[in-house]
């Protein structure tokens, strides 16, 4: 794989965000309201109740946790899009440019963007609302971790069922964090879940981080069994990362081999 075309598909997406700056506001619009309206929110309920634990804490450190997964995710489905909609992407395999390239490119630019949101509610939270997401101290390096890598997995699949089926169906691809934000238990215990819908909870990679994320709040100490608990979500999330991979490329090739690939240039528009 050449870094260097990876790297100028990431550029490419710099030069469309300098050439029209509104696109910043799909980046940060919804992560400030998001921050801000669940920390107020938070705060009154923090007022009138009488408990220890600390509620804006935890609910602030699963809205900036969940926003850098959300970010990531549509991110590179945006990505994708975008070349999409500029009627642009078949033209990108008239060059040497592979697609594990292209993929990676899209990647970087989700990374780099969802980064600079991240550290932007990070100063927003502490400014307003006197929240630190250091609190967690080095714990917060494996919590992005896992969840940098099942969003990966999330936009990949996402972009590739919207290679599978046309243009059209990129409307399926924004209501799923909000979905998954359900199993991933962002707010609320595993425990509190039916317990069929546990089942599935489990093989959600998020839940774990925020399952672990809330007991380190709560009992501010790190439990013996919360090595395990991580390594299992990482693993998940690093097997779902694999498969959403593997169907990008099938369904790279299968589109190439039977023409429908064409659907994706201005000639199909």
């Amino acid at each position: 794989m050449g870094l260097t075309r990876a790297f100028a598909v990431f550029l490419r997406q710099v030069f469309l965000f300098k050439s029209n700056p509104t696109r910043l506001t799909s980046l940060f619009l919804w992560l400030i309201i998001d921050i801000v309206q669940w920390g107020f929110i938070s705060k009154y309920l923090g007022s009138i109740g009488q408990s220890t634990f600390g509620l804006i804490t935890a609910i602030l450190g699963a809205i900036v946790l969940w926003g850098f997964v959300v970010r990531i995710q549509q991110g590179i489905m945006t990505s994708f899009l975008e070349d999409v909609w500029s009627q642009n992407f078949v033209n990108f395999f008239a060059s040497p440019l592979t697609i594990v390239e292209y993929l990676s490119g899209l990647v970087i630019t989700s990374i780099v963007t969802s980064l600079a949101g991240f550290i932007m509610v990070v100063i927003i939270a502490g400014v307003a609302f006197g929240y630190n997401v250091f609190t967690v101290g080095l714990m917060l390096i494996p919590f992005m971790a896992i969840l940098l890598i099942f969003a990966m997995a999330m936009g990949i699949f996402i972009s590739g069922v919207i290679f599978r089926l046309g243009p059209s169906a990129e409307w399926l691809g924004w209501p799923i964090p909000l979905v998954l934000s359900i199993f991933s238990c962002v707010f609320y215990p595993v425990t509190t879940l039916p317990t069929a819908l546990q089942v599935i909870a489990r093989l959600i990679p998020a839940s774990y981080v925020f399952e672990s994320l809330r007991h380190l709040i709560s009992a501010r100490a790190i439990s013996p069994g919360l090595g395990s608990h991580l390594l299992l979500g990482a693993l998940l999330a690093l097997v779902y990362l694999a498969i959403a991979y593997m169907f990008f490329i099938r369904v790279y090739r299968r589109n190439l081999e039977n023409g429908t690939i064409a659907r994706f240039s201005a000639e199909a528009w």
